[in-house]
C-alpha cells in the first residue's frame, strides 16, 4: 500500500535517484521512489565503465557487479594510429542490472519505499508550490504528497521542466548514443579503446569495453548537431561490421548523454534536480555513474536536512546547487572547456597528434604528457588543451 504522503518522493531509480532516497531515508525522511520501468537498472542505457577509486568513496559494490577491472587506455586516430596509457585510477566495467538492484537494496534497507511501473506525469501544485506528483499506477491514477520532490529522471528531466527550471540541452551540447553488447568477439580486457575521427563518430567517439574475453559494449556518440545525415546507429553499424564482423548482438540500447556547462540552478521550491537530469555527466566523456551517486548522496542529505529545519523553499535549497558547485563545478568547466576544443580538432591534428604520442612507450605515458608533449611538437594545435593541464 502507497501512502498518500511522503516528507521526500525521488522520481527516477538510476544511481541517482536510488542513492538520494537511500541517504534522505538514513536521515530519517520518510521516502517513496517511484521508478517507471518494471525494474532497476533495465534496459541498461550505460557503457557501464566507472573510475574504481571514486566509486569506493560512495559505495562498496557488490563483486558480482563487477565484471572487468582495468586500468589502461587505448586511444585510436583517425587513420588507426594508436597509443596506450595507464590512468591514474582502475577503472572497471560494471554489470549494471545488479548493481543497480544493490543500491536500490541499500536504499530499501534504510527505509525508503520503492515502487516499479510508477509513471509519473506531472506535479502537485498547492497555493502556487510544489506538493507531490501524479503518478499512473498499474491499478490506477494517485495523487501522492511530499514536501520536497528529488528529479533524478534523466536527459532533459520533465520533472524540472514542470518545475520551472531549465533542463534542455542544445543540440552541441546533447550526445546521440548507440551501444550494442556484444558476443562471440575477441577483446583485450587490459584496456578500453576509443576511436576518433568524423568517419567513426563526428564530434564524439566509439568506444569498445570489454565486459569479459568474448563480450564487449560497443558503442558511439556523436554530437547532435552533426546526426542529420547519418544517426547514431547508422555509424556504429558501420564501425562493429568493419571491426567486429559476424559478431553476435546481444542487446541494444539508444539515448541521449548531455556534454553541457554545469546548469546555473539545479534546485527550486521543493525541488532538487540530480544527475543526468541536472546534466552533471562528465562533458568530455559522457561517463556520469559515480556524479549521479555522488549528487544523489548530497541531494538526498540536503533535503532532509531541509526538512529538520522545515525550510524547503527555493532559497533555501539553494545550497545544494552552490555545494554542488563548489566540490564539482569547477573540474565540469574544465572539461567542458577541453570538449569544446577536442571537438573542433580535424583528423589530420589527431593524427599528428597520435604519431607524436605513438613513439613514446606506453608505460610513461600520463595524461598530462600527452597534452606536453604535443604542445611541444605542434605548440598551435593543443595549446587551449595545454593550459587546462599546465
Amino acid at each position: 500500500m502507497i501512502n498518500d504522503s511522503y516528507d521526500i518522493i525521488v522520481v527516477g531509480g538510476g544511481p541517482a535517484g536510488t542513492t538520494a532516497a537511500r541517504w534522505a531515508a538514513l536521515g530519517g525522511a520518510s521516502v517513496l521512489l517511484l521508478e517507471k520501468d518494471r525494474e532497476l537498472g533495465i534496459p541498461v542505457r550505460c557503457a557501464e565503465a566507472v573510475g574504481w577509486k571514486t566509486l569506493l568513496k560512495y559505495v562498496q559494490p557488490n563483486p558480482q557487479a563487477v565484471t572487468v577491472k582495468l586500468n589502461s587506455v587505448r586511444f585510436i586516430a583517425p587513420d588507426g594510429t594508436e597509443f596506450v596509457f595507464k590512468t591514474d585510477d582502475v577503472g572497471c566495467i560494471l554489470n549494471r542490472r545488479i548493481f543497480d538492484h544493490d543500491l536500490g537494496r541499500m536504499a530499501a534497507q534504510a527505509g525508503a519505499r520503492i515502487i516499479t511501473r510508477a509513471y509519473v506525469n506531472g506535479l502537485v501544485f498547492q497555493s502556487g508550490k510544489i506538493g507531490g506528483v501524479k503518478v499512473s499506477l498499474p491499478d490506477g491514477n494517485k495523487e501522492i504528497k511530499a514536501k520536497i520532490i528529488i528529479a533524478a529522471d534523466g536527459v532533459e528531466s520533465r520533472v524540472g521542466r514542470w518545475a520551472g527550471i531549465r533542463t534542455h540541452h542544445v543540440p552541441k551540447d546533447l550526445e546521440s548514443c548507440y551501444q550494442m553488447t556484444l558476443g562471440g568477439i575477441s577483446v583485450n580486457t587490459d584496456y578500453v579503446s576509443c576511436y576518433f575521427g568524423t568517419n567513426v563518430a563526428p564530434g564524439g567517439y566509439a568506444w569498445v569495453f570489454p565486459k569479459d574475453e568474448d563480450t564487449a559494449n560497443v558503442g558511439l556518440g556523436i554530437s547532435a548537431n552533426r546526426s542529420e545525415e547519418l544517426k547514431a546507429q547508422d555509424y556504429l553499424e558501420r564501425f562493429v561490421e568493419k571491426r567486429f564482423p559476424g559478431a553476435s548482438v546481444l542487446a541494444c540500447v539508444a539515448g541521449g548523454v548531455p556534454n553541457t556547462k554545469p546548469f546555473k540552478k539545479v534546485h527550486g521550491d521543493g525541488i532538487l534536480l540530480a544527475g543526468d537530469a541536472a546534466g552533471q555527466a562528465s562533458p568530455l566523456t559522457g561517463g556520469g555513474i559515480t556524479n549521479a551517486i555522488a549528487a544523489g548522496k548530497l541531494a538526498g542529505e540536503i533535503a532532509c536536512e531541509s526538512l529538520k529545519n522545515g525550510s524547503y523553499l527555493e532559497k533555501n535549497l539553494a545550497v545544494y546547487t552552490k555545494k554542488w558547485e563548489d566540490q564539482w563545478g569547477g573540474e565540469h568547466r574544465r572539461l567542458y572547456r577541453i570538449k569544446e576544443v577536442v571537438n573542433k580538432l580535424s583528423d589530420v591534428t589527431l593524427n599528428n597528434a597520435a604519431h607524436i604520442l605513438a613513439e613514446i612507450p606506453s608505460e610513461q605515458i600520463t595524461l598530462k604528457q600527452v597534452f606536453r608533449t604535443t604542445l611541444a611538437r605542434h605548440p598551435k594545435i593543443l595549446i587551449d588543451i595545454a593550459r587546462c593541464f599546465l
